[in-house]
């Protein structure tokens, strides 16, 4: 397993044969400009080279494997200073063969503890590690259409995470959208994603309780603006197009994040 990688520190090579499979099930990933093409595939090699990849139960992590996780978890990253320092604080991802049933504790504004089964598709720790369920990011090669991508989802968390809040809202760079401080970044960040999210929950909403039209994007971004910025995420990065029609506030602003240069 990944024995083209052994021993390799720097300049690690990815297999042509490998890389361009990878291309073809995933065309989201193809259908990128040839010079980020190039990038990804380079920060694909150095994502396999530091992290660690465990395989849960008896699934084994081959080649597939990693770089199909490698490939899509570097590309929020592919444009943003720094790189894969947005991704210093874990080492391990572990992967399942499917979906898996997590038990949850919360407790309300009231002090009342629930326990209830969560089924899901993958979860990022802050400062631990990523969870993904392999079935899913194979599902992700053709669920472009609905915006669907489970590797982007739990990577954008870790974005949001770097400054210890899943809010919506990830570290912003000074001057950002010409701001002149970290607080008026913010603000200006959150007073467009908070205006998408309250429209899209709305929508969620009506669909549930009244049989209204589903909204286009996966309902799970109604639970929080954190869970609404992860997954309009996923859209962003495999199927813009759709994404601006239905959100046409939130290109620009990610623009300005994710495509420093292109803003």
């Amino acid at each position: 397993m990944l024995r083209w990688l052994r021993g390799l520190r720097a300049g690690p090579q990815i297999p042509d044969a490998a890389w361009q499979a990878t291309l073809a099930r995933y065309r989201f990933l193809a259908a990128l400009p040839a010079a980020d093409g190039v990038r990804l595939r380079e920060l694909a090699a150095l994502f396999l080279r530091d992290k660690r990849f465990h395989g849960a139960g008896e699934f084994t992590i081959t080649d597939e494997v990693a770089l199909a996780i490698a490939a899509q978890a570097v590309l929020p990253v592919l444009h943003l200073p720094g790189g894969l320092n947005w991704y210093d604080d874990f080492v391990g991802i572990v992967v399942h063969a499917g979906e898996v049933v997590a038990r949850r504790r919360v407790t309300d504004v009231d002090a009342v503890v629930h326990e209830y089964d969560e089924v899901i598709a993958g979860e990022a720790m802050e400062h631990g590690p990523v969870m993904l369920s392999w079935q899913d990011v194979l599902a992700s090669s053709i669920t472009t259409d609905d915006g669907y991508n489970v590797v982007i989802h739990e990577f954008a968390h870790k974005l949001d995470m770097r400054d210890g809040a899943v809010d919506g809202c990830p570290p912003l760079p000074p001057g950002f959208a010409g701001t002149a401080s970290g607080a008026a970044a913010r603000a200006a960040w959150l007073k467009v994603l908070q205006a998408a999210y309250e429209g899209f929950r709305e929508k969620t909403i009506l669909a549930d309780r009244f049989g209204g039209e589903p909204p286009w994007l996966d309902a799970y971004g109604a639970e929080s603006i954190g869970e609404f910025f992860a997954v309009a995420c996923e859209a962003y990065f495999v199927n813009r197009a759709r994404f601006g029609a239905e959100f046409p506030d939130l290109p620009g602003l990610f623009d300005e994040f994710f495509r420093p240069d292109r803003a």
